[in-house]
């Protein structure tokens, strides 16, 4: 990860926290004191912590005095190379002192005189429970004791300041709590599942240590994180078989697990930061342990909603004991003496429990552990209990925040056995036989089922959801689309009559174009009719004989095609003006000096300039739609600002093609490029939509790509993609150049090339790590593994998913479809004969147009679909490509009717299969030749009346003219009347439901 920086802004800010201790009253001590011994047993402490929350590593060997106007720092020489950025700091005087490896007397005494000479001078504040061990720490506690000054505890008043979390702080808690939720329903769930499924023997410690195991080495569980940044909070602890301690520091025993209630309580420590989860799984639960759980389920969630900024924890605790105590009295007397405590870079926090007699109160930003749980209670003579936890953020005026997302219901957590008769008089008797997969776990029914008919199943659940909360977004006029309509009003030329020129021209009723307001004033019918210069199509200009003719075409409705005419037509129903022709003469009159036909040219030549300025300036409006105007850059004052270096950008800053390198840095709400030669490019946090890092795996670039809400101006032309990239390896290869697999020379080079791939790829990280720490921004990474092929735009390129896009990258134009704007995925031509298929993607806003991906190969159907099923996303399929702009218009005019007749599920096959009883088995003896309802209305009594005809033919000819005919001659004769057919134009496609050519049927028909 490179070398190790100390993030300075992040320390001003935290050191102002720990100062404002001392003006708001906390802190009664005049120093406090935090000594980190070198002790490898301890985990949690209170000095480890403040070192963490200050300077972002555990400096061991390290000792921190600090007062209101002084800090200072006593390490080894290393360390305080590390720490040599703080001298700069000026909000207290900062003082870095070498310790010594033999006597540190003299250092001691220059500390114990700033604490005399802060404040009082009398007491210095110590953490009294912590226990570290080493030299160093019996050294100092001596010089304490004969320094003459006091001592006291301040370990929960540092822990007061230290709770609530800035945002980056919570950006890695909801990391952290995301693992955890992750670790239990992805792989504790699963393997509970099979270990009951396949009766098989686990004990307790081996099935938590399946979790820790799973923790460092299952990277679908981490996702994007690194996995040496991930360790466990405190060894998983597995309870079952009637015995269960509610605690922490229980250790899971080396029984084995048994069928009943099962305890499971696991947490995840992600870059120092703690969370928990607490679930309670159930085999064959009674009525009564149902009603229990959900008893806890409802105290949980009234935890959440009082836990709120200002709520005193004993009032949290009381409430939901009452609210337990008025639903059954038995589960108050049973319900945990504690509920909850607050987290962090410590696990639990004592002081900020959530218990009877706890005055402390919670304050927006604190993260709480929840973990309520009821003991002692029995069923049928058995025992058990019952524990949830979860990390929650509590929230100002708002119920706390759930972090760990993961489902708790009864039908999460609950497995239920099937049962089955087995005597004649209809006794039912609970089967455990497991091994012949009699058992219902979950959604499983009797055969397991495969991935397909899950896939199948979670699509209908989807299709469900889709639909209810599509016809909701519609109907309620929360369409995306509904607040983006044109705010751009009808043009006009003159605001008031008394703006109308007083030209001879105007007075003596000839053409005459205003350019200042952009309008022609034209004589109809006797009046000065006036026409703004956006009303006209086009004009021209002709001569015949001694007449010239100017002919003006206007906009009316009807004949604007590609044009939103609901905008440039408020009053369709108006009477409009097509086409006005003028004609004048050539020849000039004795009488006049000018000839007539001038007016008529000097008219069309200043048409023709109003037009193109006209048109010109509405080009480079819509070029700036969308492009907002970006708050200044706040350039950070640390020295040691996130930066990488020799890096190209797209699009390029250089003249025509040129590429230019620079640096890129990251300040304090956004980035800049820096380029070496030219003007910088700025990039703020709070426009950034998608950041995404790309490795060089399979490519010859690392890039980083910045997706923006709203377009930004770089050299006159607005983006919304910017990219940053630093080229890992030669991407023009020399193939006229002898090549040996043995050659010293290209084992080097290729040696070389792997170490400058490891080395560009490690700076990224390291730079998106530090940028991820005081930043807002979430970087995400493609998934190489599920990419697939495809043509988006103009080539053929991989796409690869990510956490919340399907992107490409590489080439330009790039592709970024962020899914959750997506509504649904339709695959076009999808057939066992041909070997590619198309994916349509229909986005949630309805009024933009549909997303095509062409030429996807057939091998990765499969793939993509489980994909889009783990992403929650809705798929269909098809054999025909659909009008898409046909059928988007059609929902978007009638919403209310394409719901009522069943939503988006006309695109799935397996529902149009199961339409109706009555008739499915004709339809299901008649798709082969074409259905009637398959073909077109309009022709439906022709075809019948045709079909009639054609059956008394076919009767002659089975008894004269067929029997002379061979397969072969009929084959060849009904390709010959298929080809004059012309199938594609009787091809009708009624709104919302695919067809079948009638004259398919008729040839099918034919051949047999």
């Amino acid at each position: 990860m490179g070398n190790p920086s100390i993030d300075i802004e992040q320390f001003k800010r935290r050191l102002q926290v720990l100062l404002a201790g001392w003006k708001n009253g906390s802190f009664a001590c005049d120093a406090v004191c935090a000594l980190v011994g070198s002790s490898e047993d301890v985990l949690y402490s209170k000095s480890t912590a403040l070192q963490t929350w200050l300077f972002g590593y555990e400096l061991t060997d390290t000792l921190t005095v600090f007062g209101p106007s002084f800090f200072t720092v006593l390490a080894s020489k290393k360390k305080l190379s590390f720490l040599q950025p703080l001298e700069a700091v000026d909000i207290v005087k900062v003082k870095l002192v070498l310790r010594s490896k033999e006597d540190n007397s003299a250092n001691f005494n220059d500390v114990f005189t700033q604490v005399k000479e802060s404040r009082t001078g009398k007491t210095l504040g110590i953490m009294a429970k912590d226990k570290f061990g080493g030299e160093f720490v019996p050294e100092w506690q001596k010089a304490i004791a004969g320094s003459g000054l006091e001592t006291m505890d301040v370990s929960a008043h540092v822990a007061l300041l230290m709770a609530p979390k800035d945002a980056a702080e919570l950006q890695i808690m909801r990391k952290s709590s995301q693992i955890s939720a992750d670790v239990f329903s992805k792989f504790f769930k699963a393997e509970v599942l099979k270990i009951v499924d396949r009766e098989k023997r686990v004990k307790h410690s081996a099935l938590a240590g399946s979790i820790e195991k799973a923790l460092h080495e299952n990277k679908q569980l981490l996702g994007n994180v690194d996995p040496n940044e991930v360790e466990v909070c405190y060894s998983p602890i597995i309870q079952s078989g009637g015995d269960y301690s509610l605690k922490f520091s229980v250790v899971s025993d080396e029984k084995t697990l048994k069928y009943d209630t099962i305890l499971c309580l696991m947490g995840a420590r992600y870059r120092s930061y703690c969370s928990n989860v607490v679930r309670t799984m159930m085999v064959q639960p009674s009525e009564e342990q149902q009603e229990n759980y959900k008893m806890l389920l409802e105290a949980e969630e009234l935890l959440q909603k009082e836990l709120k900024d200002g709520a005193k924890l004993c009032d949290v605790y009381n409430n939901t004991l009452s609210f337990l105590a008025s639903k059954k009295k038995i589960l108050a007397e049973r319900v945990t003496k504690t509920m909850g405590f607050a987290t962090g870079i410590e696990f639990k926090e004592a002081s900020l429990s959530i218990s009877a007699k706890s005055q402390a109160v919670a304050k927006a930003g604190m993260v709480f552990n929840l973990a309520i749980g009821l003991t002692e209670l029995s069923s049928d003579d058995d025992n058990y209990a019952l524990f949830i936890g979860d990390t929650v953020l509590v929230k100002s005026g708002d119920p706390a925040e759930l972090l760990t997302n993961s489902k708790k219901a009864v039908k999460n957590v609950a497995i239920f056995l099937e049962t089955e008769k087995e005597d004649a008089n209809g006794d039912e008797k609970e089967d455990l036989s497991l091994v012949d997969n009699s058992t219902v776990l979950e959604n499983r029914t009797r055969q397991d089922m495969t991935a397909e008919e899950k896939r199948k199943s979670r699509q209908r659940e989807l299709g469900d959801q889709l639909n209810e909360t599509a016809r909701r977004r519609l109907l309620d006029k929360d369409d995306p689309s509904a607040n983006q309509r044109s705010s751009k009003s009808a043009a006009v030329a003159y605001r008031h009559s008394s703006l109308l020129p007083r030209d001879a021209d105007v007075q003596d009723l000839r053409i005459f174009v205003d350019t200042k307001h952009e309008a022609i004033i034209l004589p109809v019918c006797g009046q000065s009719a006036v026409f703004h210069i956006s009303m006209l199509k086009n004009c021209s200009k002709a001569e015949h004989g001694d007449f010239s003719y100017l002919r003006l075409n206007f906009f009316c409705p009807g004949n604007t095609v590609g044009r939103a005419e609901g905008a440039a037509f408020p009053d369709p129903s108006a009477t409009f003006v097509k086409e006005l022709v003028f004609k004048a003469s050539n020849v000039r009159n004795p009488s006049t000096q000018t000839i007539p036909a001038t007016n008529l040219s000097t008219a069309f030549r200043l048409i023709k300039e109003a037009q193109k300025r006209f048109k010109t300036r509405e080009a480079e409006r819509k070029e700036m739609e969308g492009v907002i105007a970006q708050a200044d850059l706040v350039i950070s004052q640390n020295r040691n600002v996130p930066r990488l270096k020799d890096l190209y950008v797209k699009p390029s800053l250089g003249s025509g093609q040129h590429r230019t390198q620079g640096i890129l840095q990251a300040h304090v709400n956004g980035f800049r490029y820096q380029p070496y030669k030219g003007s910088h490019v700025d990039i703020l946090y709070n426009n950034i939509k998608h950041a995404i890092f790309q490795p060089s795996k399979g490519e010859m670039i690392v890039l980083l790509h910045l997706h923006l809400k709203h377009a930004i101006l770089i050299q006159k032309k607005k983006y919304l993609d910017i990219q940053f990239y630093a080229e890992v390896g030669e991407t023009v290869t020399d193939l006229g150049r002898r090549q040996n697999m043995h050659d010293r020379d290209d084992l080097e080079a290729e040696q070389a090339e792997r170490d400058l791939r490891h080395r560009i790829e490690m700076a990224f990280k390291n730079f998106i790590d530090k940028v991820q720490q005081f930043s807002n921004i979430e970087f995400d990474t493609t998934f190489r593994d599920l990419g697939f092929h495809g043509v988006p735009q103009r080539s053929s390129v991989l796409l690869q998913p990510t956490t919340y896009c399907l992107v490409h990258l590489v080439e330009a134009p790039v592709t970024v479809i962020t899914l959750s704007e997506v509504e649904l995925f339709h695959f076009e031509r999808v057939s066992f004969q041909m070997k590619n298929f198309d994916a349509v993607v229909v986005f949630k806003e309805y009024k933009r147009k549909v997303f095509m991906i062409n030429s996807i190969p057939m091998q990765s159907l499969d793939s993509i679909k489980e994909w889009l099923t783990t992403s929650d996303i809705k798929y269909t399929e098809g054999i025909q490509s659909l009008n898409w702009s046909k059928i988007m218009k059609t929902i978007s005019d009638d919403p209310a009717g394409f719901f009522e007749g069943g939503g988006w599920s006309f695109l799935d096959p397996d529902d149009s299969d199961e339409g109706g009883d009555e008739d499915s088995d004709d339809e299901e003896e008649y798709a082969p030749s074409g259905s009637d309802d398959d073909v077109s209305e309009e022709s439906s009594d022709e075809n019948y009346s045709d079909e009639e005809s054609e059956s008394d033919e076919e009767e002659e000819l089975d008894s004269d003219e067929s029997a002379g005919k061979d397969w072969s001659d009929l084959e060849e004769e009904a390709i010959a009347d298929d080809k004059e057919a012309d199938f594609d134009n009787d091809v009708e496609q009624r709104p919302l439901k695919r067809k079948i050519s009638s004259s398919g049927g008729s040839a099918a028909k034919r051949r047999r």
